[in-house]
């Protein structure tokens, strides 16, 4: 497995070992063990998967308190996948990470707690899956507007599909600090 730090701290991206033949293809998504020795030793105590079409945008979530990290991957389809941090006296903070994560090339990316996340599906029938190291939380959902003109994404699509929630979200700036993750507070 190859593993790879990226510009923010603690965001990395795997890229597991995938084993194929004329029948098709194996890859071990996930070992305990093995995630362990790349420096990711986290309790995971929660799966989801979402479903997406083409276009469709979700985010930025995150949780303060009761952060959670973020072991995702693409389990059909391909998406745009963008971490924001957020941590209040980071070195990175307002920055942000895209990364595309695909069926086909089988990456996966790792937000660690403190950051914020969304992405852009890039295809129809997007199944997107997410390995998390604390329970949803909704008294703690928090979010920043997806088109924030101080962090400066590029997004894929030109008219993206936005639930109502996520085009009702503030701008970083616009978030009080002490509603904010603090930056080495979930080391």
């Amino acid at each position: 497995m190859k593993v790879t730090q990226t510009k923010l701290p603690g965001v990395l991206i795997f890229e597991p070992d995938v084993f194929g033949d004329a029948r098709g293809w194996f890859a071990e998504t996930f070992s305990s063990k093995r995630y362990e020795e790349a420096g990711l030793k986290l309790p995971f105590v929660q799966d989801n998967v979402s479903f997406s079409e083409k276009n469709v945008l979700r985010g930025f979530h995150f949780q303060y308190p009761h952060s959670q990290g973020k072991l995702v991957q693409v389990l059909s389809g391909e998406v745009f996948d963008v971490a924001v941090d957020i941590r209040v006296g980071s070195p990175t903070f307002g920055q942000w990470f895209g990364e595309t994560l695909s069926a086909e090339n089988h990456k996966q990316m790792y937000i660690p707690p403190g950051l914020a996340h969304g992405f852009c599906a890039l295809s129809d029938n997007t199944l997107f899956s997410y390995k998390c190291t604390d329970y949803y939380s909704p008294a703690t959902e928090g979010g920043i507007i997806w088109n924030d003109p101080d962090i400066g994404i590029t997004w894929p699509a030109d008219a993206p599909k936005i639930s109502k929630k996520d085009t009702n979200y503030p701008r970083l700036k616009d978030i009080p600090k002490d509603k904010l993750p603090k930056y080495g507070e979930n080391k």
